[in-house]
């Protein structure tokens, strides 16, 4: 069979697109993993096109793709995602070596030109693009309905669109026949799932669906928005033992009128109780956020307030990000980009500061404590693993090094995907050691 390899740039979201786009495609290619360097009939690159950053990485990405075909070594280059969305109409003229360019959601197109026939009946099944670890990502919507005024995804990706649930269920079994334990719940906004399909909020219904489901263990929810916060969530995270005692809510900053510029639809005094009531009404759950720095109107006091904010707040887990204009945003229309890029490198850096000490006290309060983990990876005699307060890939990790006589003469490898107990005995500020307590 012609040889197919997708290097995938970008957020997880673009996994999961490519992922259901290959086993649409496997039984007529042989699939070439992303990091292999060898000669293939079709390239397809799924790109980003969200930051500054990420649209120079998809360029750059193309043209060596580019060189690599011009010298014979790729036979068709094609292009979708985010980034061919976003410039479709430039990009051919600029890059014509591509022989096809499709849009964020044109994976039927992208399948056809792949010479196969989209089959709808199977748009629950995924090919696993890593497969050694136990967990994956589910995304339950596509596009976005809110409008911040920094943020280029409604532009790109379109309006919200729910999968509906049975389909999400699907799903989720055929990801727990092939071994996956922890479900990550990902969306542009995962709080608004439902309101399109059913007229309501429905992200606790579909919670309470996914843990129904033989085999999955864990599920863990990304990208929730403050406005609007459906609450009854908070109670399936408090009284569901599959669901993660942890959130990810990104907040972008505190200052009332940093938070208007940014069309946020809430202030300062909301974000705080909100962050008082999920601490709350979920004892012990871990939050993660993201900041933005050196936004239009960010005055000196305006950072000074989110710095304080930080420090009430303690977020287990936080990234921040210097603002950056986006060409068709409202912001970039609307307010000048204020802030020398001097300021919010320092801004950047006094925050993250900030926050390395919030994590490393965090970190060192669990020193002593027993967990339950999930055994992500086996690597140089070292068992890579996360508790529920782990995120995979944007968080740390708790590190237990294998003992063949502790672990009763197990062999190492056949641990990955199982649950384990582990005392922590020491601590930095992003990831913990353990030692086994149980298997």
């Amino acid at each position: 069979m012609p040889t197919l390899q997708v290097i995938t740039l970008g957020c997880s979201k673009n996994t999961v697109d490519t992922e259901h786009l290959l086993y649409q495609v496997r039984k007529s290619y042989d699939i070439v993993p992303e990091g292999e360097v060898c000669p293939v009939d079709v390239q397809l690159i799924n790109t980003c096109g969200f930051i500054g950053d990420a649209k120079e990485q998809s360029i750059q990405t193309i043209l060596a793709s580019v060189q690599r075909k011009k010298a014979g070594e790729i036979g068709r280059l094609l292009v979708f995602g985010c980034l061919s969305q976003r410039y479709r109409k430039d990009l051919p003229d600029l890059i014509p070596e591509v022989d096809g360019w499709f849009g964020a959601r044109e994976l039927d197109p992208v399948v056809r030109a792949l010479g196969c026939e989209p089959d709808p009946s199977s748009s629950h099944r995924r090919v696993l693009t890593d497969g050694r670890h136990p967990y994956a990502y589910l995304k339950i919507s596509e596009g976005c309905d809110r409008r911040c005024s920094y943020c280029a995804i409604p532009l790109i990706r379109g309006p919200h669109r729910s999968v509906p649930m049975e389909t999400l269920v699907k799903e989720a079994e055929a990801l727990a026949a092939e071994g996956i334990r922890e479900l990550v719940v990902i969306a542009q906004d995962t709080t608004y799932y439902g309101l399109d399909l059913y007229g309501k909020r429905c992200l606790a219904e579909l919670l309470r669906k996914l843990s129904a489901v033989e085999g999955i263990e864990w599920i863990r929810i990304h990208y929730s928005y403050p406005a609007d916060f459906p609450e009854d969530v908070l109670d399936e995270m408090a009284d569901n033992p599959k669901v993660c005692r942890y959130m990810d809510i990104p907040l972008q900053h505190i200052d009332d009128k940093v938070l208007d510029k940014m069309h946020r639809h809430v202030d300062g005094a909301w974000t705080r109780e909100l962050i008082r009531r999920m601490r709350a009404r979920v004892p012990g759950v871990v939050l993660r956020t993201t900041m933005i720095v050196g936004h239009p109107g960010e005055t000196p006091y305006a950072f000074k307030r989110l710095l304080q904010f930080l420090e009430e707040a303690r977020f287990e887990r936080l990234g921040a990000f210097p603002y950056s204009e986006e060409e068709g945003t409202y912001g970039a229309g609307h307010f000048p980009d204020s802030v020398s890029p001097r300021t919010k490198k320092n801004r950047l850096d006094r925050l993250m500061e900030l926050q390395r000490g919030i994590s490393l006290a965090y970190n060192l309060s669990r020193v002593g404590t027993e967990v339950r983990v999930l055994v992500d990876d086996f690597v140089d005699g070292i068992l890579v693993c996360r508790s529920e307060f782990e995120s995979p890939e944007v968080d740390g990790e708790i590190l237990v090094k294998y003992d063949p006589e502790k672990f009763d003469g197990v062999e190492p490898y056949s641990l990955v995907g199982s649950f384990i107990r582990v005392r922590a005995v020491s601590a930095d500020e992003y990831d913990l050691t353990a030692e086994l307590v149980e298997l």
